[in-house]
Order: C-alpha cells, then sequence, then structure tokens
C-alpha cells in the first residue's frame, strides 16, 4: 500500500507540477499521475492532470478527467476554467461558453478568462456578448502579467522588447483587444500609421465600446490626413461623453483642420467658459482667429494666455508670429526674464528665443535678434535630426527614375481630371500670395496646405519597410496603370472634403510636394503645377527665423537650409528639362515689381481668362494658416525684399551652402539639370 506524502510534500510536488505545464506538460502529466497514485482522488492532482492532458493536446482525455471533476467542485472557479478550455480545443464552443461563465462567475478576476470568453462568444456569432467580455478583458488586463510587461516596455521607451511580447500575445490570442489596442500606440509612436490604424479597426471590429481605442483610432486617422473619418470617431465617443473637454478640444482641432473654424471657435470658448485659466486653450484659440482673419480678438487671446502664464513661449511665439503685430519694449524685457527662469523647460525656452528674435528684428537690434534666433534654431535641431546628404540622395535618385523615357512610356497614364493646382516651392517664398492671387479668381477655391500626397508618399515608403530612409521612387517606377489612376483618384476624394464653394480649380498649397512631382505627374497629369521662387537669402532666412509647427526640418540650420535649397533648384531644373513647361515659375521680386504681367502669365498657364480682382487679392475674405496670413490681408509690398541683408554677417554657412546657385538666381546653374 502507497504510503501518502506529507501534504507540504505533496503541495510542493504540485506547485513544481504546474510550474512545468507550458514547457513540459508529459512531465506534468506525470508528476500529477504519481501524486493521484499516492493521494488517489486529489482534487488538485486530477486538475493537474486534466490541464497537462490539455497542453499535450489531447482534449478529450482532459475531458475525462475534468468533467467529473466538474461536477464534484462546482465551486472551483480553476477547474471550470480548465473545463472550458477542453470544450473549447473540441470546438464544442457553446459548453466552453456556459463552463467559462460558471468560473468567472466565481472569480470575476480570473486571469485571461474574459479574453477567452470573447473569443468563444465570437466564434458562435454572439457579438453583443463577446464585446461585453473583451470590455471586461480590459478592465481586468492590468493584473495580466504579460501585459503588464509590455505595457512597462512601452512606458519605457524599450519599443522592441514592448513589440516582441505584444506580438508574442496576440500570435497565442488574436483576439486580445488589449494587446491590439497596445501594439497600435506602438505603432503610432514609430510612425507606422496605417499598421495602427488596422489594428484598431479589428479591436473596434471586437469591441466596438473600447472608448481608448477609439479615441487613438481617431488620433491615428487624424495623422493619416483622414480628418473627416478622425471626427466621426471623435462625435461617437462624444455622443456617450458629451462633456468630456479632451474629446471636444480634439473636435475643435479637427475642425480646424477641416476648415470650419467658426466651429472650432465655439467649441474653443465654450471650453474656455469652464476652463477659463488653461492658458493652452486661449492659445489655440487665438490660432483659430487669427486663421479667420480675426487679428484683433487673436492678439487678446495671446495676451490673455500669456497673463495666465507669463513663461508660456508658445503664446508669446505665436504673438510675435502674427508678423503684423510689433512687441513692446515691455514685452522684450518680461520675455527676457522668463528666459533666464531656472525652471523653464526647453520648449518653452526655444519658443521664447523666436519670439524675441522677432521682437528685436523688429526694434533694430540686429545682432542680439540673431543671436536668439540662432539659439532657438540649435535647440530645435537637436529635437528634431535632419539628414541633408540623405535629402541629396533622394533628389538624384528622383533625377535618375523620372526621365523622358520613364514619362513617354506612361503617357496616358493616371487620372485624367485637371481640378488641383499645386503650389510648391520653400516655404516662405511667397506661395500664400500665389495662392491669395489665385484664389481672387471666382473659378479657383483656395483650401489649405493639404497633406495628402505626402500621405501616398509616406505608405509607399513604408512598403520598402523603412518609411525614414527609403527612396520609394522606385515603388512608383513600379506602379501599374490601374495603380497610378487609383492614387490619382483617391488623392481627389480625400481632398474633396475641403472643397465648399464647388469651383471647377482648387489649391494645394503644400510647398514640399515639389519632392514629389514625379509621383504627382504620374497620378494627376493634368494637374497644374505653379513653383513659387524666391530670393535664397531672403526665403533661406526667414526659413531660419520661423519656427513651424512640423515638417520642416531641414529648416533649424543655415547650412541644411542652404543645401536643401540648391536640392530644390536642382530638381525643378531637372523637371523643366524633363517636361518643358509643365510647371510655371513665380519669382517673387518679380511678382512684386510688376504684379499685372506676373499674374497675367500665372493666369494664363492655369487656363483662366484675367480677372481684375486678382491684382487686389488683399480684399479677398478666407480662412489663411499659414504665417504668411496677415501679411496677404495687407497690399502687395516689397518691404520684406532684401531684409536678409541686416544680417549679412552671420549668414555665411548660408551662402557657402547655397553654391553657384545664388549667384545664378532666379535661373538655375548652367548644366544643372539632372546633376543634382
Amino acid at each position: 500500500m502507497t504510503t501518502a506524502p506529507p501534504l507540504a510534500t505533496a503541495d510542493a510536488a504540485l506547485a513544481h507540477g504546474f510550474s512545468l505545464l507550458a514547457e513540459a506538460p508529459a512531465l506534468a502529466a506525470a508528476q500529477a499521475e504519481a501524486l493521484l497514485e499516492a493521494l488517489p482522488g486529489h482534487p488538485p492532482a486530477r486538475l493537474l492532470l486534466g490541464m497537462a492532458r490539455l497542453a499535450q493536446q489531447q482534449p478529450q482525455a482532459a475531458l475525462a478527467v475534468l468533467q467529473p471533476l466538474a461536477a464534484e467542485q462546482p465551486a472551483a472557479p480553476q477547474v471550470h476554467m480548465a473545463l472550458a478550455d477542453a470544450w473549447a480545443a473540441m470546438h464544442y464552443w457553446e459548453e466552453a461558453v456556459a463552463a467559462g461563465e460558471h468560473a468567472l462567475a466565481l472569480q470575476p478576476a480570473l486571469p485571461g478568462g474574459w479574453l477567452r470568453l470573447g473569443n468563444w462568444c465570437d466564434h458562435l456569432g454572439r457579438r453583443a456578448q463577446a464585446e461585453v467580455a473583451f470590455l471586461r478583458h480590459v478592465q481586468e488586463a492590468v493584473a495580466d502579467p504579460a501585459l503588464l510587461a509590455a505595457g512597462r516596455a512601452l512606458a519605457e521607451n524599450d519599443l522592441a522588447q514592448a513589440e516582441q511580447r505584444l506580438r508574442a500575445r496576440l500570435r497565442q490570442w488574436p483576439q486580445d483587444v488589449a494587446a491590439l489596442r497596445m501594439l497600435a500606440e506602438l505603432g503610432l509612436r514609430l510612425g507606422r500609421n496605417e499598421q495602427a490604424i488596422a489594428l484598431l479597426e479589428e479591436c473596434l471590429r471586437l469591441a466596438p465600446g473600447f472608448a481608448e481605442a477609439r479615441r487613438q483610432y481617431a488620433l491615428a486617422l487624424d495623422r493619416g490626413n483622414r480628418q473627416a473619418e478622425a471626427l466621426a470617431q471623435v462625435d461617437a465617443l462624444l455622443a456617450q461623453a458629451p462633456r468630456d473637454p479632451a474629446l471636444r478640444n480634439q473636435r475643435a482641432v479637427l475642425l480646424g483642420k477641416l476648415g470650419d473654424y467658426a466651429g472650432a471657435i465655439a467649441l474653443y470658448e465654450g471650453l474656455l467658459a469652464e476652463h477659463p485659466r488653461d492658458p493652452r486653450l486661449w492659445t489655440s484659440l487665438g490660432h483659430a482667429l487669427k486663421t479667420e482673419g480675426e487679428s484683433g480678438r487673436a492678439v487678446a487671446a495671446y495676451r490673455h494666455a500669456i497673463r495666465l502664464d507669463p513663461g508660456f513661449g508658445v503664446a508669446w511665439w505665436s504673438l510675435a508670429n502674427l508678423k503684423t503685430e510689433r512687441l513692446t519694449a515691455e514685452d522684450i524685457a518680461q520675455m527676457r526674464h522668463q528666459r533666464q527662469r531656472a525652471d523653464l523647460d526647453q520648449d518653452a525656452q526655444l519658443h521664447l528665443d523666436f519670439a524675441l528674435g522677432k521682437a528685436l528684428e523688429d526694434a533694430g537690434e540686429h545682432a542680439a535678434s540673431f543671436a536668439h534666433y540662432a539659439a532657438g534654431n540649435a535647440a530645435r535641431r537637436r529635437q528634431l535630426p535632419y539628414d541633408a546628404a540623405l535629402n541629396h540622395r533622394r533628389v538624384r535618385h528622383a533625377c535618375a527614375v523620372y526621365t523622358r523615357e520613364f514619362f513617354a512610356a506612361r503617357a496616358g497614364w493616371g487620372c485624367p481630371a485637371r481640378g488641383p493646382i499645386f503650389v510648391v516651392g520653400l516655404p516662405r517664398a511667397g506661395s500664400t500670395l500665389i495662392e491669395q492671387i489665385l484664389a481672387s479668381h471666382p473659378q479657383v477655391e483656395a483650401t489649405m496646405e493639404l497633406p495628402e500626397l505626402i500621405a501616398i508618399v509616406r505608405e509607399l515608403r513604408a512598403r520598402a519597410g523603412d518609411p525614414e530612409r527609403t527612396s520609394y521612387h522606385d515603388l512608383v517606377a513600379g506602379l501599374s496603370a490601374a495603380e497610378a489612376r487609383a492614387l490619382g483618384e483617391r488623392y481627389l476624394a480625400r481632398t474633396a472634403v475641403h472643397r465648399r464653394l464647388g469651383r471647377p480649380l482648387f489649391i494645394d498649397k503644400m510647398p514640399n510636394n515639389f519632392a514629389h512631382l514625379g509621383l504627382l505627374r504620374l497620378i494627376l497629369p493634368q494637374a497644374i503645377v505653379i513653383d513659387a521662387r524666391r530670393h535664397p537669402l531672403d526665403c533661406g532666412f526667414s526659413n531660419f527665423k520661423q519656427h513651424f509647427a512640423r515638417g520642416q526640418a531641414f529648416s533649424y540650420d543655415l547650412a541644411d537650409i542652404g543645401r536643401y535649397y540648391a536640392d530644390y533648384v536642382a530638381l525643378m531644373a531637372h523637371f523643366d528639362a524633363v517636361l518643358p513647361g509643365w510647371v510655371h515659375r513665380v519669382v517673387h521680386e518679380r511678382l512684386v515689381a510688376d504684379t499685372e504681367t506676373e499674374v497675367r502669365a500665372l493666369l494664363a498657364h492655369c487656363g483662366l481668362p484675367f480677372d481684375p480682382r486678382c491684382l487686389r487679392p488683399h480684399e479677398t475674405r478666407r480662412a489663411v494658416r499659414t504665417a504668411s496670413a496677415e501679411q496677404v490681408r495687407r497690399p502687395i509690398s516689397s518691404a520684406a525684399i532684401g531684409r536678409w541683408r541686416h544680417y549679412g554677417p552671420w549668414l555665411g554657412p548660408l551662402e557657402q551652402a547655397l553654391g553657384p546657385v545664388l549667384a545664378h538666381y532666379p535661373d538655375p546653374p548652367p548644366g544643372l539639370a539632372g546633376s543634382a
């Protein structure tokens, strides 16, 4: 007769057996059988044996052990969950759900239980029941060791470790909505926006009521330039939480991006009625008012933000960035005082540097002004890496790919619509003035700097696996005729939300689109392209003293600006040679000196009859989002021409990087086309 082991020894043997389940289920089964020989009918040993048989992929044998055990142990949650797992392994979903519900009624915090129950309900098509289970899993996930480890890695920005853990989890449980959301968050951090959208769509298919996933989905859609869809998601969330301030703020931001500034202003005003001491809200209101042309109210909003937080650099820079608002000696003294604060973070410091640079420039203190511009740019440059050599290689590769032969072989490709007018070039080159001139014509609608073409570029780059360092031009060369047409149609469909006036032509004033003219010509061959060009020292220094919200990483170093300008000139010269007459160039200094001649030529290139309103663009009322918003609401002027001369002693790196491009302006140096 076998002697029963002491209780402590049996407990130790059981613990060892359970520890073997994942890696050595056969040994776990042997341990259970040894215990049962010594302790016949011992419930924990039978549970171990049933779970071991299941881990050995022997669900029938597991059921033979677990069914009678569950009948004997109606109040044992682990037993009933193991039984549910055995039923599920045999695809007996009804039985699995019944056993799982019984287990979770006994112990709601059973690890992984709600996730498995949701999975089984999904197999049965019980969508509402599955969603309840998945959402309960999200609540209980804070105690899940695997998800906790992945969450710690995310919090510590160890993205490789987080991704490894989350992908392992999803291989085991593809419907783990908590893991799907976390992996989507990781994707957003890494710039994998389309991947994040796909993960969140699956997450919300499984659990439509997962509010945090829907918030993240709205963010991903916004980043993917799908603002109308993002707004629908925010509105769905607001239907459940109508007073949520973060959602209302997000809605205001989206309305602004969609051109509904009146709606955005109303939302900001409502939020400020509840949160009157939030300087960020006052600054956001100021941005919307500035865009709508209400500069007086914008100034008041910015100044109120400053009164609430005198060190709030964003508000100071926003005030200075109005261009037409001159900061006072008192303002300068206050900014200098705030700039010296030891507790001021770097973001506030650099915004104050840009604001002081502008204020001191207006005061004629150019040496001190340049010192602050240089400090602000240096700080921003450290935050925002930029590789001038990589950009140069991309331009050279574009010249190599987009040849006469390339376009001849693809004649007739793309979407034949003629609607868009692309105004391209460097920022601060006069593109907003050109946009305002064209928008003064009754057949043309101004929209804004539309990011859709760049979104297409990002998606093409992502196909190559390295979105930041891969030239996508080879992928463009590999597109089929059907794909090229589909991309053109997609551009028009995605930008349609910004067209409100029903006019035949509309303007896309994203300056950086000059880098994507090859793609543009392929997918929209009838599009009109205008190149805005300004003297390289005026344009270059104007970029240097402008703190952009996003997207202009080249602009925070004088040498980088010079190389970028030279690459731009080379690429435009290449397209002039390959597609003569396709791009119409507007030289800013000529436009200012002989406005009517230049405007007539511009309209003729667009196939538009002359309209005298185009000579008075400052009279055209519309929202303008760019840094030149206030300037284009005034008559055309030469006041900004030659301002670089005040800073000539410090612009050596810019001049050197420009090389022969500076000497030959406004034309490219001889032989430059195709030799970038």
